[in-house]
């Protein structure tokens, strides 16, 4: 089984210089979205070097209703997508190179809905900011030398206690109604869940636990600092639930 792993190399720590709690949220909010792409290890991916992705985005992105996210990409064979940004007016997203290559042309288009639902409800501003200090948290333990372990004890819990005080579960369901209403059926989305779950087992990558909010699904095994992280629902309760926004499709199954 190859869920994610903790990473031990993890970015360097930022914004702590100056300790006053204003010119830390400031930082949080105008640079979250550039550090969150550096936690995952993004770069900028150009409309020539994938123009078909772009034009994608651009459709999904009018249809939601918000401006068109930068994109980026993430260079491992793990599928996933994430939203991060400062709103609808300024946001991006990032897709893998395994998602690029797993996915069936509908689940992508519905996955790049789930996220640009994040866009539009403008829950990727308190995703963004609290996954950037809950990282910050984490990085802080390993500057203590010997106490590494003591800081992890006492830095850990309060970074996951933020990230679960800020982030509701309920943000992931209504971003998987409204991409089932973005791509007028709710199959893409649940088929889309199923299969990033099922990758999940198989693809080994390293990240850190804080990013968890960010991604379409959890990537990572719960357990350990990981467990402490998680605030996606189920995939089998999402699934069920996007399977029950049209009641007849079994019928329309055995049908076909």
């Amino acid at each position: 089984m190859a869920r994610a792993s903790v990473c031990d190399d993890q970015p360097e720590p930022i914004g702590f210089a100056d300790k006053r709690g204003r010119e830390v949220t400031w930082a949080a909010r105008s640079c979250s979205d550039r550090v969150a792409l550096g936690l995952v290890g993004a770069r900028e991916l150009p409309v020539g070097e994938s123009p078909a992705l772009h034009s994608t985005v651009e459709r999904l992105a009018a249809m939601a209703g918000v401006a068109k996210p930068r994109l980026y990409l993430m260079p491992d064979g793990l599928p996933r997508a994430l939203a991060a940004g400062r709103g609808p007016r300024s946001s991006v997203v990032a897709v893998s190179v395994g998602l690029l290559s797993a996915a069936a042309p509908a689940e992508l288009e519905a996955v790049l809905a789930h996220e640009l639902a994040h866009v539009r409800h403008r829950d990727v501003v308190v995703q963004t900011a609290v996954v950037v200090l809950a990282a910050t948290l984490l990085e802080l333990t390993r500057i203590g030398g010997f106490l590494q372990r003591a800081l992890l004890f006492v830095l850990a819990p309060i970074a996951a206690a933020l990230v679960h005080v800020l982030l509701s579960p309920r943000r992931e369901f209504a971003a998987d109604r409204a991409a089932a209403a973005i791509c007028e059926s709710p199959h893409p989305m649940a088929d889309a869940l199923v299969r990033l779950d099922q990758a999940a087992e198989l693809v080994s990558f390293q990240g850190s636990p804080a990013t968890e909010p960010l991604y379409t699904f959890n990537p990572f095994m719960e357990e350990g600092l990981a467990a402490l992280f998680v605030t996606h629902p189920a995939i089998g309760e999402r699934v069920r639930r996007l399977r029950e926004l049209d009641p007849g499709w079994r019928e329309k199954l055995r049908a076909a």
